[in-house]
């Protein structure tokens, strides 16, 4: 191989290794281009780490990754049952002896039957379908999400985020 061919060899390398490193995306993610599943109005100045996720959620559904968008319906309503737990001061109660907070099946439970606040009926009517989807995307081996599975759990998630943006104190 002549000098002229090792030489361009090596600047095709170099500036393939730009190319990737500049078309990588941001290290916090980017924000999703439309609110299909989450209006981010709902979320918007609340914790960051809740926007990042509804973000997360409108992007997967976006792009058609429904199991990944299921899984982050799943972790922003723990998040979200978590946050209420801690603004009223009772998280030791969504907590096991060894201090881990418990699953989602008991933290629905525990947030449906604390007597500390009155959730809506709508409500609890709406969290364990959301587990449901969120259960089946991370743990069935066979089950794949589609479109029409995240479109039936849409109206039930808005619903069940206000309600627990409301009693998290992180919305009025």
């Amino acid at each position: 191989m002549s000098n002229f061919n090792i030489a361009a060899l090596h600047l095709a390398k170099s500036i393939k290794a730009d190319v990737d490193s500049s078309l990588l995306p941001p290290s916090e993610g980017q924000p999703s281009s439309s609110e299909r599943v989450i209006y981010l109005s709902l979320v918007k100045g609340t914790r960051h780490y809740i926007e990042q996720i509804a973000h997360q959620i409108n992007g997967c559904y976006e792009n058609g990754w429904y199991d990944a968008c299921a899984v982050m319906i799943r972790r922003l309503i723990e998040t979200l049952i978590i946050e209420s737990f801690e603004a009223h001061s009772i998280a030791s109660k969504i907590k096991s002896s060894s201090g881990d907070f418990l699953s989602l099946k008991d933290l629905i439970n525990s947030t449906v039957n604390e007597t500390t606040w009155a959730i809506g009926r709508n409500a609890c009517r709406a969290l364990p379908r959301l587990k449901d989807i969120g259960n089946k995307s991370a743990h069935s081996r066979r089950y794949v999400a589609h479109r029409q599975d995240i479109d039936k759990v849409i109206d039930d998630l808005r619903i069940v985020i206000q309600e627990l943006l409301f009693l998290s104190r992180l919305k009025e």
